[in-house]
């Protein structure tokens, strides 16, 4: 991770989250022995489909009593590039959202054309429009042949820990996400958008995953990168194992501030022994699907619509007021855009999709929990605490119920 402190220009203490090739990072679901479905490729990552890069402005500032426009902040922009930063060339894509309580803008476009012309961005809820203006003025500069934009802007709500309503996230920061984005190992949990992030009532956050696999006579990567903000705690699953009922305290609570003032947001209950929130599924889940292989836009919304099973199967419902929207598309068909004449697209008939399908499965449901590993427990506006995910527990669970050795 480098760290650059930009405080005359955006008053602010900004982490611009570097891709590397470090070995130095948090254990990971394999690391630790989780048993995992399929065969990831080296990075296990979602920049193991060749040309997508990954960056991340990660912003922190602040403690105690939330004062809105002031912080705590607790927040930040995710960019995801489907050919890089220098390649203008659109991706086949497609959509789907499971429960609707939630944001992605671009995709009616995306919907009726089948084509992703720009970067994947996410951030929170009210930073929207932000990193939507800057998602603009980074393609006016880069690609100045495209007269128009309708960016791809996604979000989930971070508003216990951070200062949502104090809108920190500016268009400068989303031009700096793209900007560092790189190929090579993707940093996890409290980064980017998924910094003030909650997953099944632990600390959650960015994770990602890939799969490689042979189908059509041709080897293929799909890669995931999930904001994972959703779920309650009593259906957390981890390889078949309720460890959400094997855990069932650390919930997030609230350190009191010393004059006894300020509540949260979600109005945890004192950090007290046996206290903490209620365990609801609120939050939402924001899934980016990307693959080399040659898909037509109508199968990579089918693709998308897969992720619901990952989610399904660490024990999300897709519940009420959760917003669970996912983006799927494909690197193959460089050529398939023409400017004038016929195009043509090869892809990978129906009948034979379905490794596609269970590499989806399978890599969402480890980035969901590569990103609760990752992520460290944070304190953030109101004192208001999410507990990190305890490794210890968590492997004490698994070999209770004969998972793990």
């Amino acid at each position: 991770m480098k760290s650059l402190c930009v405080l005359a220009s955006l008053r602010l203490c900004v982490f611009a989250t570097l891709l590397i090739t470090a070995t130095a990072h948090a254990q990971r679901a394999r690391e630790l022995g989780i048993p995992q479905n399929g065969t990831p490729g080296p990075l296990n990552a979602i920049t193991d489909v060749a040309g997508v890069e990954v960056g991340f402005v990660t912003l922190i500032r602040g403690d105690g009593k939330l004062e809105v426009g002031k912080g705590p902040v607790r927040t930040g922009v995710t960019a995801i590039l489907p050919r890089g930063k220098t390649s203008g060339v659109p991706v086949f894509a497609g959509w789907f959202t499971l429960n609707g309580n939630g944001e992605m803008t671009g995709t009616t476009w995306i919907q009726e054309s089948g084509w992703l012309g720009g970067p994947v961005m996410i951030t929170n809820t009210s930073s929207i429009g932000a990193v939507h203006h800057g998602t603009i003025q980074w393609t006016v500069k880069h690609q100045p042949v495209w007269d128009w934009s309708l960016p791809v802007v996604a979000e989930t709500w971070d508003g216990g820990l951070n200062d949502i309503s104090g809108q920190h996230v500016t268009a400068e920061h989303a031009l700096m996400a793209l900007d560092s984005a790189r190929g090579g190992q993707v940093p996890e949990g409290n980064v980017g958008g998924g910094t003030g992030m909650v997953c099944h009532s632990f600390k959650g956050g960015t994770g990602t995953s890939s799969r490689r696999i042979r189908v059509a006579g041709g080897d293929y990567t799909v890669g995931i990168l999930v904001q994972c903000n959703y779920g309650s705690r009593s259906r957390l699953e981890v390889a078949g194992v309720p460890v959400g009922q094997e855990i069932p305290d650390l919930l997030p609570c609230r350190v009191p501030p010393p004059d006894g003032s300020g509540t949260s947001g979600r109005g945890a209950r004192p950090c007290t022994a046996g206290a903490g929130m209620g365990d609801e599924d609120q939050g939402s889940i924001i899934v980016v699907i990307a693959t080399d292989a040659p898909l037509l836009p109508h199968q990579l919304t089918r693709v998308a619509r897969r992720a619901s099973l990952g989610i399904a199967r660490m024990g999300g419902i897709g519940g009420n007021s959760s917003g669970d929207i996912f983006i799927a598309f494909s690197t193959a068909n460089a050529g398939a855009n023409p400017d004038s004449g016929l195009a043509s697209a090869t892809f990978i008939p129906n009948d034979v999709i379905n490794p596609v399908f269970e590499a989806t499965v399978d890599a969402t449901s480890e980035a969901i929990l590569n990103a609760m590993l990752a992520a460290k427990t944070m304190t953030g506006a109101n004192g208001y605490r999410v507990y990190a995910l305890p490794h210890d527990r968590l492997m004490a669970a698994l070999r209770k119920y004969g998972r793990v050795k």
